[in-house]
């Protein structure tokens, strides 16, 4: 278009292209999809605000000498938000307060009372009691947004009877963390929610970030791409073939990023700490020819085919190598370990008492 550029100008070509059939269609979600966004949204706003809060919290610890943070590993935590009430309560005396150490507590009750010996100004432990409300506040208005989606989640559910009949296996392997939604068992809503689809099973999966897939895409959307290569397109996951005269300048993963992008790239770093699976196995030979950042971005990518593949194809994930969580190793060394003994001391059925008449 002649002339100076202007955003007027822009939209009326961006309108005539789209008349004339020039422009791609963007992923739009169905409606009940939208309104568990909505909800999901506004819940990490409210996570957001609350870790926000908690490092005031930490500040204005800091800076009254309470050293709270080196004696328990979350301020947040059972210990740390009763000693922090008990401060803002006017209880400043360092030995009242090491009686509320928690039985988890790793330090003694005297190592943090050496650690609560502060300078006790009247203007910082208002603003400590100011961040506390904060905190509470929002933790508050959490626990709503949880009730919220667990109510929405669960009215889905039971409007289909063949979903409410599902039942899935207990995942108890699955660390549960203190952001993680309360009120519902996202294992079995999800396995509901998909119709049978277990992505619950995919070693480095999260609570947050199957709620990320139900909320940003949901079960439908998937649908919506014709193949994996779109998907992953779509999630800027897949490699941008730059080619000129036949040569390839440059292959190098477009920028762009989505909360769904976020959630598989968090997942596939928490899978880069894991040992002896298929993905972690995956992870650490991208990561030892390219660098940890490649290997999160071609591990997410990974994950995005998976998950394509069992909500499209309906095809479950079976992983080539069998992964054995903690208390199944330590199972299987229990009786390698037998086994030596019976095989050193040559033992044999009436040694144990197995004799059947």
């Amino acid at each position: 278009m002649g002339g100076k550029k202007t955003d007027v100008k822009d939209a009326r070509w961006i309108q005539k292209l789209h008349s004339i059939g020039l422009l791609t269609g963007s992923f739009l979600p169905d409606e009940t999809t939208e309104k568990l966004r909505t909800y999901c949204r506004q819940r990490q706003n409210m996570l957001d605000l609350a870790a926000e809060a908690s490092h005031k919290m930490q500040k204005y610890l800091k800076i009254l000498n309470f050293r709270l943070d080196v004696v328990v590993n979350d301020i947040c935590g059972l210990t740390g938000m009763a000693i922090i009430t008990d401060i803002c309560k006017g209880n400043l005396d360092p030995e009242r307060l090491s009686e509320h150490r928690h039985g988890n507590c790793r330090k003694s009750k005297e190592e943090i009372a050496k650690a609560l010996k502060g300078n006790n100004r009247e203007d910082y432990l208002f603003g400590l009691k100011q961040e506390l409300e904060s905190y509470e506040f929002y933790q508050k208005k959490i626990g709503e947004c949880d009730k919220q989606i667990g109510a929405f989640l669960k009215q889905q559910i039971n409007t289909d009877p063949e979903k409410k009949r599902l039942k899935t296996s207990v995942k108890t392997h699955k660390r549960i963390n203190k952001n993680a939604i309360k009120g519902i068992d996202l294992n079995q809503a999800s396995f509901q929610y998909f119709g049978g689809i277990d992505l619950m099973s995919i070693e480095g999966m999260s609570h947050a970030t199957i709620l990320s897939i139900i909320s940003e895409i949901g079960p439908n959307g998937f649908h919506e791409f014709e193949t994996v290569k779109h998907f992953t397109s779509w999630l800027r996951l897949a490699p941008n073939n730059k080619i000129s005269g036949g040569k390839l300048l440059s292959s190098k993963t477009p920028k762009g990023s989505n909360r769904l992008k976020i959630a598989l790239r968090n997942a596939a770093n928490a899978i880069g700490n894991l040992k002896d699976t298929h993905l972690s196995n995956f992870f650490k030979r991208i990561c030892y020819r390219k660098g940890r950042t490649v290997a999160v971005s071609a591990t997410a990518r990974k994950l995005a085919v998976i998950l394509w593949n069992m909500v499209v194809k309906k095809i479950p994930y079976k992983p080539p190598i069998e992964y054995l969580f903690l208390d199944e190793k330590r199972k299987m060394k229990l009786v390698e370990r037998v086994k030596k003994q019976i095989t050193k001391f040559d033992l044999t059925k009436e040694d144990f008492g197995f004799v059947t008449n």
